[in-house]
This record gives C-alpha cells, sequence and structure tokens, in this order.
C-alpha cells in the first residue's frame, strides 16, 4: 500500500476516533504529499522521496519543539511532541546508537577517513546509505566523535 494511501485510510480512522493529534500529524503529510505531487516538478513520489518527506517533517516538529521549550510553552511543545509521534509511525525503524556506530566505523575504514578533514566523504556516503534508518544530526554527531 503507499503513503498516500495509507495515510487516506489513516485520516479516516483519526477523524472517527476523533484523535486530535493523529489528525493533526496525517493531515500534515497528507499536505506534504499534495504539495510534492503539486509543484510542477514531474518527479513521481517514490518510497525514497516519501522518506526525505517524513524526515523533512520531522525535524521541522523537532525544531519548533526546540523553540517552544526555551520559550516555555509547554502547551505547543506538547502538540510537537504528539505529532512527532504519529509522523515517525510511518517511518522505517530507526538504527540503535550502537549499530549506527557500528555501520558509520565500516564507512570510515572503508574511505580511510583519518581526520575531520574527511568528514564530507563520509557524511556523504554514511547519509546514502543511511536514508531513513538516522536523521542526519545523529550521523554527524557520530562521524565528528569518531573523526576527532
Amino acid at each position: 500500500m503507499s503513503l498516500e494511501a495509507k495515510i487516506n485510510s489513516d485520516l479516516k480512522v483519526a477523524m472517527k476516533a476523533k484523535d486530535q493529534a493523529a489528525l493533526r500529524g496525517v493531515r500534515a503529510i497528507k499536505s506534504a504529499i499534495l504539495l510534492f505531487k503539486t509543484s510542477g516538478s514531474g518527479e513521481e513520489l517514490d518510497e525514497a522521496k516519501e522518506i526525505k518527506l517524513l524526515q523533512k517533517l520531522v525535524k521541522q516538529r523537532k525544531d519548533s519543539l526546540e523553540i517552544y521549550e526555551k520559550e516555555g510553552r509547554e502547551d505547543l511543545a506538547a502538540k510537537e511532541r504528539e505529532e512527532i509521534v504519529v509522523i515517525e509511525k510511518y517511518l522505517p525503524a530507526q538504527l540503535s546508537a550502537e549499530k549506527l556506530e557500528a555501520v558509520i566505523r565500516q564507512i570510515v575504514e572503508q574511505t580511510g577517513a583519518e581526520s575531520m578533514k574527511d568528514m564530507g566523504k563520509v557524511m556523504g556516503l554514511a547519509s546514502k546509505q543511511l536514508a531513513g534508518k538516522a536523521d542526519g544530526k545523529t550521523i554527524s554527531t557520530v562521524v565528528k566523535q569518531l573523526l576527532s
């Protein structure tokens, strides 16, 4: 089942259950899909693009959550947390910290990276290999730890 079909059916379920958090999250995904389709790029929404789209939505929510927590707006922060949980259900399972470090350590060995100067090479490969399995910020942090 495509992401769009799954979202449409989940939207109906959330409406019937009157689950406001699920409604907000699913509507955000549906909106992002519609924006992609009507962007005029002519690109097809394949699985890789769906994952990127969902990761972008989660990142936006996490950025907003950080701001709301700094400003002491717990009411808005709670809504962002709820939406993050809903959107993450549609993403593939994230790698654990140990597995992520092992994969990146292997990439470092493959590329022969030795210092922070080689971070670009490692990040390029790691981002491609770990797309959807870990967010860029976490990958970057682990790469920096291993190279410094």
